[in-house]
């Protein structure tokens, strides 16, 4: 006897089926989730003749397969209206099986009722919350008529309310953009006195106005009045609102432009004053940062001096840099070059501070390494970090201009020049730290011989480490030797020769240098 084979079973795609009739859609809908429906359409699976029956229902569903893959039962779809589904025959009741499933077909999309759609098309959609100005409106009428208005960007102006000037502090916020003011027609505050605007002066008619100035001057002010009182309309603008508007005239469209005008114009005002204060401000800076620069005292010597001066902040006059030449009772010639780390008004402010310290302790008589001690604990009393530090070099001349102590901390040495020989730099060997590092620190003093007729350059580590094209090589202090060298073998001296030191330094460097420099020349011949 022949042991029927079975065929392999098929899933009609719903997109396949294609249902003309009501029991042709059940077909489909049965076939997304596993089951199949009696009198489907053309193309569904049937059990051979004579093989036994399957059961037919739905098949349990993998392990594996994720939630959102998962069939909805056909309890939960959606019919649409005016349609029947058709119910199986009680001798098709769908029972469980046991075979597996080895694909799912993804559930096709629902089919919305048409009537609920175009109803809800006809629904006009909500609209977004209103962003736009926020107008203020101040007047005793709390049923005057304001038009809808509409900012430049098509959004709806909010309107707020205000009765009297204490309704109207309470309601004024930082989003309120422009106050439309509702003045008193002309003569009621002398028939009503008991009303008039606190901090107003007897017969002041626009009292009101003064008053919402003072509350609200950030924003814009409108007045409104009637036409007969265009007068004190004008007067309104002379004081500060930034226009006027007739009750008479008053519409959507020309109140709208009215405070959009008046927005921007109380913008610009405001810029223009931030501008000036800026100025005025620079200016007073400019002063004082020019007051703050050194004056060098050496009245009764022979040795010529020249500086060169630039801070690495921009539009500045004074950076933390700083420097001092003095020439005390002795006759002694006392030269410091200073360079406080960091480039801010805090650390220029602090260069200020070590400067004029330095010029009292050198009249006091203080010198070497006494008088970089006293300069340290200066520091650590005025810095506002504990990692500020400063380095400095100083240079005390003798009377006769031939010999110099030096000391050094943490600072480069200083190049000298002697008359007939090629400039070189000064021993940095014998140096101390920086003041602010070591609190038990040291700083030797070491005596150099200048000789006849010497040029002596100190300067700070602003000119040394720009950089040589595009690439990562700095100068270094040799090859600030060899600039300096070249220009001195062109003949320039005393200010000449550092102004075409820096330039070349900023040639090399291809722009600005970006921290501060200073450079200070001592000449004998």
């Amino acid at each position: 006897m022949p042991v029927p084979v079975p065929h392999k079973r098929t899933v009609v795609l719903p997109h396949q089926a294609g249902p003309v009739d009501p029991g042709c859609a059940e077909t489909a809908r049965a076939a997304a989730v596993g089951m199949s429906a009696h009198g489907g359409c053309s193309g569904a699976s049937r059990t051979p003749q004579g093989a036994p029956e399957a059961p037919l229902g739905p098949a349990p569903l993998s392990r594996d397969l994720p939630a959102a893959d998962l069939p909805r039962p056909a309890a939960d779809r959606r019919i649409p209206a005016g349609r029947t589904a058709a119910r199986p025959e009680a001798a098709h009741v769908p029972a469980t099986t046991t075979e597996p499933v080895t694909s799912v077909t993804p559930e096709t999309p629902e089919v919305e009722d048409p009537a609920a759609a175009a109803s809800a098309a006809a629904e006009p959609a909500p609209e977004p919350p209103a962003q736009g100005l926020t107008l203020l409106l101040i007047g005793e009428d709390p049923n005057n008529h304001v038009p809808e208005m509409w900012d430049w960007a098509g959004r709806k102006v909010r309107l707020r309310t205000a009765r009297n000037l204490t309704e109207a502090e309470r309601l004024l916020t930082d989003d309120v953009h422009c106050i439309l003011l509702d003045l008193t027609p002309a003569g009621r505050e002398e028939r009503e006195p008991a009303r008039a605007v606190a901090g107003g002066t007897p017969g002041d008619e626009l009292a009101a106005l003064h008053a919402v100035l003072r509350m609200a001057p950030s924003q814009a002010v409108l007045v409104l009045t009637c036409e007969t009182d265009a007068e004190r309309a004008a007067d309104a603008v002379r004081v500060g609102a930034q226009d006027y508007l007739f009750r008479d005239e008053l519409d959507g469209k020309v109140l709208s432009r009215a405070v959009r005008y008046a927005v921007e114009r109380k913008r610009a005002d405001l810029a223009q004053r931030q501008l000036t204060e800026s100025r005025l401000r620079a200016q007073e800076n400019a002063r004082l940062e020019r007051g703050l620069l050194p004056t060098p005292l050496l009245d009764g010597s022979e040795l010529r001096f020249a500086a060169c001066y630039r801070p690495g902040r921009s539009r500045a006059l004074l950076g933390g840099d700083f420097y001092d030449t003095v020439r005390t009772p002795d006759g002694t010639v006392h030269a410091m070059i200073g360079d406080v780390c960091g480039h801010g008004p805090d650390e220029a402010a602090l260069g200020v501070e070590l400067r004029i310290a330095w010029r009292a302790l050198t009249f006091a008589g203080l010198y070497g390494d006494e008088l970089l001690a006293t300069l340290q604990k200066v520091l650590e009393n005025e810095r506002s970090d504990d990692e500020i530090f400063a380095t400095l070099c100083t240079v005390d001349i003798s009377e006769d201009g031939h010999r110099a102590g030096v000391c050094l901390a943490g600072h480069p040495a200083p190049l000298l020049a002697r008359a007939g020989e090629q400039p070189e730099l000064l021993p940095y060997e014998f140096g101390g730290p920086a003041l602010g590092l070591l609190t038990e620190a040291r700083w030797p003093r070491r005596q150099v011989e200048l000789g006849a007729a010497w040029s002596l350059m100190m300067y700070t580590d602003g000119l040394i480490e720009g950089r040589i094209g595009e690439g990562t090589q700095r100068l270094g202090q040799e090859g600030m030797t060899e600039l300096v060298t070249r220009q001195m073998a062109s003949g320039l001296t005393g200010e000449e020769l550092l102004e075409a030191s820096v330039r070349e330094v900023r040639a090399l460097n291809g722009g600005e240098l970006t921290d501060d420099v200073a450079v200070l020349l001592l000449d004998r011949r």
